[in-house]
């Protein structure tokens, strides 16, 4: 649809503004994530409520009233106690055994892509953001969430002696690293698995810090989902801002530098070579070898309407990345026409 504010073609029906519009005029789009939301039962934006009881797991620093809910859905105020569905002896996710070598979006590099046997992928369900393309927004329903203990899950683990490596994703791990932190180092006590992260990174930092230390000692992956690098442009289309993303990349890659990579999903006529361009050139200032990997987006969630994306956009963003950093992938290319 043509953009409301400037008239300009492309802007998605969900948003109603353009890429330029969401960046140079600051428009609120506050009201579009609290419609969204209000049809899952969760608050629009992170509660705030004075003299209420403060959740440190991500960067929302949910603070909840007497019947608030959290941003990610797993935690809420009952009687002035906060009651959570999770803790590191019980999550709401499943896992699946995903054949080596996997899809994974490090695989265009991790040595692990290499390896025989499986992968087990553990979905979380719950997320600190709210993307409107949302690829697995299945998270979201947390009522029907199957439940998973944590000595049931390292069981599985040690009992099978062809998973090379756990994946966490969702969702995104941040809101339960409680206990996909404990139940990694219950199996490194007596396997050797790889560990590794798919997130957006808003985690708090003592426990990325944490999770990042496991998979440096594992071989494992961590990688950041940096969706956008305006403010703007990420509250737009994850409800939140990113900022602690960028911040706890750059505090692990002081310590953990070969273990990090970052993926951006191009979402066609916002994330485009502008936004591109400044990522690239924020990971580049740290290290041009951080492998990058640009996404080729398919319709999902609120943002049906949108096309793949278009092979011009693509071209475009690759080339801006290159001319920063060594490593770039296009990951999806099956996608394009």
């Amino acid at each position: 649809m043509r953009c409301i504010s400037c008239g300009k073609d492309g802007a998605a029906s969900i948003l109603s503004v353009c890429a330029d519009c969401i960046r140079e005029k600051q428009i609120s789009l506050e009201d579009v994530h609290k419609r969204v939301r209000s049809n899952l039962r969760l608050p629009g934006k992170p509660p705030k409520s004075q003299d209420g009881i403060r959740c440190n797991l991500c960067s929302n620093g949910c603070i909840l009233g007497e019947g608030e809910r959290s941003y990610c859905g797993l935690r809420k105020n009952i009687n002035g106690e906060m009651v959570s569905k999770v803790s590191p002896e019980v999550a709401l996710a499943y896992a699946y055994l995903d054949p080596l070598p996997t899809n994974c979006c490090a695989a265009w590099f991790c040595p692990g892509s290499s390896e025989r046997g499986y992968n087990l992928a553990v979905f979380f369900y719950g997320c600190n953001f709210d993307c409107l393309f949302c690829q697995n927004y299945s998270h979201k329903d947390i009522d029907k969430a199957p439940k998973m203990k944590m000595n049931e899950f390292v069981k599985r683990v040690k009992s099978n002696e062809e998973i090379r490596c756990i994946c966490y994703f969702g969702g995104s791990p941040e809101p339960q690293l409680p206990f996909a932190l404990k139940a990694s180092e219950e199996v490194l006590k007596t396997r050797k698995v790889r560990i590794c992260w798919e997130w957006n990174g808003c985690g708090n930092p003592k426990l990325v810090e944490k999770a990042s230390e496991l998979s440096f000692k594992s071989g494992g992956i961590v990688k950041f989902d940096l969706k956008a690098f305006d403010p703007n442009m990420s509250i737009a289309l994850s409800g939140v801002p990113n900022e602690r993303a960028y911040k706890n990349f750059e505090m692990l890659a002081d310590r953990y530098k070969e273990v990090i990579t970052a993926t951006t999903l191009l979402v066609p006529n916002y994330v485009d070579e502008k936004e591109v361009e400044k990522i690239a050139k924020f990971i580049a200032d740290i290290d041009p070898e951080i492998p990058y990997s640009l996404l080729v987006f398919h319709p999902a969630f609120y943002m049906l309407d949108m096309p793949i994306t278009p092979r011009k956009q693509v071209e475009e963003c690759y080339k801006t990345a290159k001319r920063y950093l060594n490593k770039v992938n296009i990951g999806n290319k099956y996608l394009l026409l």
